[in-house]
């Protein structure tokens, strides 16, 4: 697709695909490139792909903020560059599209944050976690929002607080990403995930999706309430009913998305 300098935007087999291109910087976040993928993320939650996947060209995922934009800025600009890189996070969330990260490489500090935050991930051997702020005089606070959702609060901590990398394998067992595949299967793996979800009843996967992330920050008794309710709704939709007369029936259903 057109109109894209520093990211890639396509589509196949029914999913899109993003990719972060600025190889020669490990992908790093400048002002162009988070404009790019707001604009791109935008844009797959229009369309008709079933899920997105989001990679990064060259040997790595994303390092991150680039540093050539930081220096000598005001508070007011400072505000500006953060507040940038968690419209993505938070668009991310609120799309009605799955989006999976597929890690390679470095993934640091807002990178990490945004594998972090991706509904899921799937990380290379080779991939490597981090948060290295504090080696540089600042911690990664608007990195550790994204970030400490998916990890608990002691291996959240050790990243913000050592800067030290983990490997893709600690990653998964702390439960940052889903899977961890050799590299030349790490797109395979991505594309397989995002088809299965993909095929599935595309309003439940949004309602699903919906769903998690409003009842994960409510209080237990809020929580099982509005689960009530929504599943309640999607029961009584077209694709609800279908799905339920297709398992009794025992064929394949048709969905329609409404």
């Amino acid at each position: 697709m057109s109109g894209y300098q520093v990211i890639t935007v396509e589509k196949n087999r029914g999913i899109g695909i993003l990719t972060l291109n600025r190889p020669q910087v490990r992908n790093a976040l400048n002002a162009q490139l988070m404009e790019e993928l707001l604009h791109a993320l935008q844009e797959m939650e229009g369309s008709e792909v079933g899920a997105v996947i989001l990679k990064g060209a060259g040997e790595s995922f994303c390092s991150g903020h680039d540093f050539s934009e930081f220096i000598g800025k005001t508070l007011m600009e400072y505000r500006a560059i953060f507040g940038k890189s968690v419209r993505i996070l938070e668009a991310v969330a609120g799309m009605g599209k799955p989006v999976i990260a597929a890690v390679h490489g470095h993934a640091t500090a807002m990178g990490c944050a945004l594998a972090a935050g991706c509904d899921l991930a799937i990380a290379s051997e080779d991939a490597l976690f981090q948060t290295p702020g504090v080696n540089v005089g600042f911690a990664c606070i608007t990195p550790m929002a994204g970030i400490y959702r998916s990890l608990g609060r002691k291996k959240c901590l050790e990243l913000i607080l050592t800067g030290e990398a983990i490997s893709a394998r600690e990653a998964e067992r702390a439960g940052l990403v889903n899977r961890v595949v050799p590299r030349e299967k790490l797109e395979e793996t991505a594309m397989e995930m995002a088809e299965k979800i993909a095929a599935k009843a595309p309003l439940a996967v949004r309602m699903g999706k919906q769903s998690f992330y409003r009842m994960a920050d409510m209080e237990h008794s809020k929580a099982y309430a509005y689960a009530i309710e929504m599943i309640s709704i999607n029961a009584s939709t077209e694709d609800g009913q279908e799905g339920m007369d297709a398992f009794r029936e025992k064929r394949t259903p048709q969905w329609r998305g409404r």
